[in-house]
């Protein structure tokens, strides 16, 4: 599991770690067993997609979509073909609401990445169908410290924390420099305090308050009319 380049200058420390090792070796040994998602390789895609300097929004998920084809390395996204999970049907009809940005017809989320997006998700790998089964095993040490390493950047960063797990990473963010969005989970669970939250709303003005452009949400369709 190496990290990608821009990453491995904050973050090159960490992988040093013993518990980085154990963790490495849990990962390992589980892929050998079981059927694991994401793909190996794809554990740090969305460290791959959003470089450490081009950063300007994290959005925390918990735990990899644990169903076969979903998963492949960033929070809420799914691959192009793969049926869109409930949680980013809900995100979808929030944004249309919040924004007036039509759902697409797929659940790919690169676009956003490239923006500066980060996609990250707390536990970065799950065993097939066995949702939190990698909870405690070293993965939550390490995406604290991706949280922290951004957070001590000099730009403004927008952090959007969604549900009660994510939120219990506040104390990693200074709030003085940056802005901090929370909200509901977008999961059917709580989807009903989730809607009319107009997160995205929120994240574009403080993105503006920076001097940023704003975030195109318009996740682009596959199929052509």
């Amino acid at each position: 599991m190496e990290l990608p380049g821009s990453w491995r200058e904050v973050l090159g420390a960490e992988t040093e770690k013993p518990y980085f090792a154990e963790l490495s070796a849990f990962v390992a040994a589980q892929r050998a067993e079981h059927e694991v998602f994401p793909p190996s390789g794809q554990e740090f895609a969305a460290l791959e997609a959003t470089p450490y300097e081009k950063v300007r929004v994290l959005v925390l998920g918990q735990d990899p979509y644990h169903d076969n084809g979903q998963a492949h390395g960033m929070s809420f996204s799914v691959l192009p073909g793969t049926r869109i999970p409930p949680s980013l049907r809900n995100i979808f009809k929030e944004l249309q609401a919040d924004l007036g940005v039509p759902a697409p017809d797929n659940g790919y989320l690169m676009h956003w990445a490239e923006q500066g997006v980060l996609l990250l998700n707390a536990v970065l790998t799950v065993r097939a169908h066995e949702a939190n089964s990698h909870k405690a095993k070293g993965w939550e040490k390490f995406t604290d410290a991706v949280i922290k390493a951004v957070s001590d950047r000099e730009e403004p960063v927008v952090f959007v924390l969604w549900g009660n797990y994510a939120k219990k990473k506040l104390p990693l963010i200074d709030t003085d420099r940056h802005v901090v969005v929370q909200g509901a989970h977008p999961s059917p669970l709580s989807a009903r305090l989730f809607f009319g939250s107009r997160p995205f709303s929120q994240i574009n003005a403080a993105l503006e308050g920076f001097g940023g452009e704003p975030i195109d949400w318009q996740v682009p369709n596959l199929t052509k009319d």
